[in-house]
């Protein structure tokens, strides 16, 4: 009877951790990136007893020692997806891990929600830990934001005109032309066109003035039958200005003709180049695994490929606090990058919810409960036992 104590002392200890695993589910049920775990139990050491040998019978009984809590199994299935106001946040759509960088120790979390920091590394809110990327020789380094956390100014150059200015315009212009000089100021232009055919046919006058209505620049160029005429395409000019140095520019109109229209023309501006100061307005991760960096003067940037790693048995994994799972136990990564060799996609603005399914976890909860009664139940009735043997013996 002193051994059925001890085999339901088992009982109540081993379901006594089985509700930790729970509580610890159950409390983590809105942490990102969250993995719960099944608590596993185990029946512990048979010891043989001699037996009196009957017909068809062994001549030994066995006697279990109890129950003990085995280990909790990691459930590794991917939570829900949830859209965040992070730009940096991110999430992976598959079966990978974002890899981030302790110092010379690697550890690895299923969504993270990112930042720049004061180094210009992309960490952890947090940890603090690095988010790392992968090399071409498939090495991990932290991200860095070093020098795209704006986008430098540059100076126009030269502005393309397309399309079809009318023999028969007698008045036309084009406004609001914004050119950059190299410090990324801003001067609006407008290029005013005149037939001067009087001269030469085929000749126009181009008249150049800034936003203040001041002239800057005047011109010929010419056409040889409606087409521009090679060598005398172009008006090149330069832009002074108290706040940087000489502005050189070239009006193209080697891709305009000159054909009869009437008083209609649809001659525009192309193209052109030079660009002001930019800050970012947004990032996000593109189709090749890198984070591209948009900013407020059209340019773009991007870091190097985020590493994603992939364990062939992720169940290994051990849980380190904050989402963090560590790899000692599970062996070295495959190092993938997004949309390849099945590790999963990133997903930007978004993290990776708990897989924790309350209603699962409160049938295990029902289960340990029942368990843990009918443990105490067994400790309770041999307690008993004992006491009627003491009392049985008094009488004696």
């Amino acid at each position: 009877m002193l051994n059925s104590i001890y085999i339901g002392m088992s009982g109540l200890t081993a379901y006594s951790k089985g509700l930790q695993t729970i509580s610890n589910n159950v409390a983590n049920m809105n942490t990102p990136g969250f993995k719960g775990s099944t608590p596993r139990f185990e029946d512990t050491y048979y010891g043989q007893q001699f037996a009196g040998s009957t017909p068809g019978t062994p001549a030994s009984m066995q006697f279990g020692s109890g129950v003990q809590y085995g280990y909790a199994s990691l459930n590794m299935a991917q939570g829900d997806l949830r859209s965040s106001s992070g730009q940096l946040d991110l999430a992976i759509q598959g079966n990978g891990f974002l890899t981030l960088l302790d110092g010379d120790a690697t550890r690895y979390v299923r969504t993270g929600q990112f930042t720049i920091g004061q180094d210009g590394f992309i960490e952890d809110k947090v940890t603090g830990l690095r988010l790392a990327a992968l090399t071409d020789s498939g090495k991990t380094v932290p991200v860095s934001m070093t020098g795209l956390q704006s986008s430098a100014p540059k100076a126009t150059t030269a502005v393309t005109f397309s399309d079809n200015l009318s023999t028969g315009s007698t008045d036309f212009s084009i406004p609001d032309i914004d050119v950059y000089d190299a410090n990324g100021g801003k001067h609006t232009l407008k290029v005013a066109f005149e037939p001067d055919s009087d001269v030469i046919p085929g000749r126009w006058k181009v008249t150049v003035t800034d936003e203040n209505g001041l002239p800057v620049t005047e011109g010929p160029f010419q056409f040889n039958g409606g087409i521009p005429e090679p060598g005398a395409d172009t008006v090149d000019f330069t832009l002074t200005s108290t706040s940087a140095p000489p502005l050189s520019l070239k009006l193209d109109f080697s891709n305009v003709t000159s054909f009869s229209a009437g008083s209609s023309s649809t001659m525009r501006v192309a193209s052109k180049d030079g660009y002001a100061f930019g800050t970012v307005t947004s990032m996000s991760v593109n189709a090749d695994g890198k984070i591209e960096i948009a900013y407020s003067n059209g340019q773009k940037a991007l870091t190097d490929v985020v590493a994603i790693a992939s364990f062939r048995n992720p169940g290994l994994l051990t849980q380190a606090g904050n989402g963090i799972f560590d790899a000692s136990t599970a062996g070295p990564p495959n190092w993938c990058i997004s949309d390849h060799d099945g590790a999963g996609t990133l997903v930007s603005g978004s993290t990776e919810s708990s897989n924790v399914d309350l209603s699962s976890e409160f049938g295990q909860l029902i289960l340990i409960q029942r368990g843990f009664q009918a443990s105490s139940q067994v400790v309770s009735t041999a307690n008993e036992m004992i006491m009627q043997l003491f009392q049985m013996r008094g009488q004696g």
